[in-house]
Formats: C-alpha cells, structure tokens, sequence
C-alpha cells in the first residue's frame, strides 16, 4: 500500500527573528528617573503611598516599576516617615 508524505517546511530563520522582534515592547522607565528626582522625599506623603500596599507593605522593584537606586532611596524614605509618623507601620 503507498502513503503520499507531505514535504516538511524548511526552518525559516529570518521570518523566525522577525516575529521575535515584533512582539519585544520598550523597557519602562523608573517613575523618578522620567522625571528626574535625584531625592525621594519622606514628607512627600502622596509618592510614597503609591509605593506601598493596602497594608503599608513597601511595594517590590518589579511591581512598582522603579530602578534598584531609587527603590533603596525610596526604602529608606519610607523608614523615615514611619519613625516620624507619618506613615503607619501597618495598614490597620
């Protein structure tokens, strides 16, 4: 009995990268470099909210969206602003 094969399609290499190339996106820039803020301040209630959870957890680098020196300068601006109270320790 004789079975037709099919051919099988040769790897096309360059149509391979350029689907690749088409769905990369543009890496997201920190919110502070953006803007271009050398200093977080911890009387800037309003920006450190936005870096925080629900239950005053500070928010991780990929989650908020900030580059490794200013999620440690925002770190420590959150710090501050618990030891003076101006932000809780806990979200309760």
């Amino acid at each position: 009995m004789f079975m037709a094969f099919k051919k099988k399609k040769k790897f096309d290499k360059a149509a391979a990268d350029k689907k690749k190339r088409s769905k990369l996106r543009e890496v997201a820039k920190c919110r502070f470099c953006r803007e271009k803020i050398d200093d977080i301040d911890y009387k800037d209630l309003a920006s450190l909210q936005r870096l925080t959870t629900g239950q005053g957890k500070h928010l991780s680098r990929k989650r908020s969206g900030n580059c490794a020196m200013h999620q440690r300068i925002s770190c420590t601006a959150l710090k501050h602003a618990r030891f003076i109270a101006l932000m809780p320790f806990c979200g309760g």
